[in-house]
């Protein structure tokens, strides 16, 4: 059994018991979340797409650990004219496992 789910703009394909990074949410480690903005679930030889999201479908998760990324530095340089800009990014994430996927139709 797999699922794709919407969040924070990115599609993810996962599978119970699957860990993955998402985009920061807001919530504290060891709290329950649940992804109602489910795309398409497969279960065995069932296939199941929503238009554009499927109802009544639910992925329900864990949260694990909140953090940040390595460190994008990003420059701006043009020669001979004194111009020279330098930038840092750290982007933040959640780390999820996914418990269940459930399908009630």
């Amino acid at each position: 059994m797999y699922a794709i789910f919407n969040n924070g703009g990115k599609q993810y394909l996962v599978k119970p018991g699957q860990i993955i990074q998402i985009e920061k949410l807001n919530k504290n480690i060891g709290e329950q979340v649940q992804f109602t903005q489910i795309l398409m679930i497969s279960n065995n030889n069932i296939l199941k797409i929503g238009k554009p999201y499927l109802t009544n479908s639910v992925i329900k998760a864990h949260i694990i650990n909140q953090g940040k990324h390595k460190k994008i530095n990003i420059i701006k340089f043009k020669r001979r004219k004194h111009y020279k800009k330098q930038q840092g990014h750290r982007q933040s994430f959640t780390l999820v496992k996914i418990q269940e996927i459930t399908n009630i139709t």
